[in-house]
């Protein structure tokens, strides 16, 4: 095994000598675990090169650690440190000056906006019951198919593909975009204000540093995501949750509600929206409010943030184009990904920008992560320009539709009329609120399904103003084969029997 880099810093100008200085750090290390029983120190002669100090220094240093029983010695497999290690006595370290307190970082510390928290996946591999949202069907991935993208991109790089590549994104990736939103979103946007970012998080995050001050203010859905919620919460602006309705953000509300919060309209900078798929609700914003939301954006130079997730599985039968795609004179931020379309470790998305934000949100992912890793996004180019991609979706499209339906017929086969659905025309879950099921809690349901080997979620996390007065929850199908869907929703419909007897 070879030597391992060792961090000591020696003071040439302390009154302690150098071989007592390195006595101690080494035993500082090993007390604080950075060295633990067993691990390397360098050769005497390799440390004392790296420290600049005679060779004499190291081997006393090490020659009292051994002596104390801080190090032992084997031919052969060098100097380590002892498995047996004594109890070693602890010098005070100098005092030094006082750390300025950190401003408090926002968490859930009772704000409501911060009370729901995403459960955690889970990665039981067969997943049995996990009706978790945002998980789409992985099994059915073409691994195969996406081997041969990766191997393409790696075969064909230089040195140029393995360098730091532009921060904007590959060209090809950039022009294979460009052309998916204008078939599937009406979207013609030119490949110069298309950047690949590291999922529509990092693109979330820029534009908030971009375009928010600290005394500014955001409006999001209510409900909403509880990410979102953190992402404009750490940028210390105001967030404003304004309610949806079936017609997707109450635009006529957004003044009201900002005051409400005793604070002046003319601070909001941004209004984050899901058009084409309210989470969690699913419904989608009307062609009035649309129009509505641009104006009332273009009036008070608003930027909005359309995040335009799951817009690749619609099941309704006609499609609204993309706000960006018309914005009538507002400063629309377009923002999609391709974590639920391919997997979510895949880490691409991508923003679509007003012409005046490029260069600063270049600026911004340049200094935070230079670039989206290279190779990988030629292979998505690959992927998509070889057809791949499309069959991949027209695939997932077909089996999404098949598990969608079973969920909604075993629901109202085990519930009947009690449920209530929402959100079954596009994305990758559905809003379940369980009328009929009275005096029973969210919370006793989730127990009952979990002892049952179900797992499900509850909405009314995601709802800052009006929870749910019924139990309600986001179901995803995507990653659920029919038989388990079926299975899955009769023993919640037990669960549910259970808690209402309680």
């Amino acid at each position: 095994m070879g030597s391992s880099q060792l961090l000591v810093v020696l003071d040439r100008d302390s009154p302690v000598p150098l071989q007592q200085q390195l006595c101690d750090q080494i035993s500082g290390s090993v007390r604080a675990g950075r060295l633990r029983p067993g691990d390397p120190v360098p050769p005497s002669r390799e440390l004392a090169h790296q420290l600049g100090v005679s060779r004499t220094v190291v081997t006393r240093a090490y020659e009292l650690l051994r002596a104390n029983g801080v190090l032992t010695s084997r031919r052969g497999s060098g100097t380590r440190v002892s498995d047996a290690l004594p109890d070693l006595p602890h010098r005070d370290p100098p005092a030094r000056a006082p750390l300025r307190p950190e401003p408090p970082l926002p968490t859930d510390a009772g704000s409501p906006l911060w009370r729901p928290w995403e459960p955690a996946p889970m990665h039981r591999p067969d997943g049995a019951y996990d009706f978790r949202h945002g998980t789409p069907a992985l099994a059915s991935f073409p691994v195969a198919r996406w081997r041969q993208s990766v191997a393409t991109a790696v075969s064909r790089a230089d040195a140029v593909a393995l360098g730091y590549g532009p921060a904007e994104g590959s060209p090809a990736l950039r022009a294979q975009i460009a052309a998916l939103l204008r078939r599937s979103r009406a979207l013609d946007v030119a490949r110069e204000h298309t950047i690949v970012t590291s999922g529509a998080t990092q693109a979330m995050d820029i534009l908030v540093r971009l375009l928010v001050n600290p005394d500014d203010v955001v409006v999001i859905e209510d409900p909403s995501h509880t990410v979102l919620r953190q992402i404009f919460g750490y940028s210390r602006a105001a967030v404003v949750p304004v309610p949806v309705d079936e017609e997707g953000l109450r635009v006529g509300e957004i003044e009201d509600r900002v005051r409400g919060h005793g604070l002046d309209p003319a601070r909001v900078r941004l209004v984050y929206v899901t058009p084409s798929h309210q989470f969690p609700t699913g419904f989608v914003m009307s062609e009035r409010r649309r129009r509505a939301l641009l104006r009332w954006a273009r009036e008070h130079a608003v930027t909005v943030l359309e995040d335009d997730y799951h817009n690749e599985f619609t099941f309704a039968a006609e499609r609204l184009p993309s706000l960006a795609a018309d914005p009538q004179g507002a400063d629309v931020a377009y923002v999609g990904s391709f974590s639920k379309t391919l997997f979510p470790s895949l880490r691409i998305g991508y923003a679509v920008l007003p012409p005046h934000l490029v260069r600063p949100f270049l600026g911004i992912k340049w200094i935070t992560d230079r670039l989206t890793p290279t190779l990988t996004q030629e292979a998505l180019a690959e992927f998509i320009d070889s057809g791949a991609y499309a069959r991949h979706i027209a695939r997932m499209d077909r089996l999404y539709r098949q598990r969608r339906a079973r969920l909604l017929e075993a629901l109202y086969e085990h519930f009947g009329a009690g449920v209530r659905v929402s959100g079954a025309a596009a994305g990758l879950h559905v809003l379940v609120t369980l009328g009929g099921t009275p005096g029973a809690g969210e919370a006793a349901i989730v127990r009952a399904a979990a002892a049952r080997g179900v797992r499900v979620y509850p909405a009314s996390g995601y709802f800052v103003t009006h929870p749910p007065s019924e139990p309600t929850f986001l179901i995803g199908y995507a990653a659920l084969p029919t038989a388990r869907i079926s299975e899955g929703v009769a023993l919640l419909a037990g669960a549910a029997r259970e808690a209402t007897a309680r």
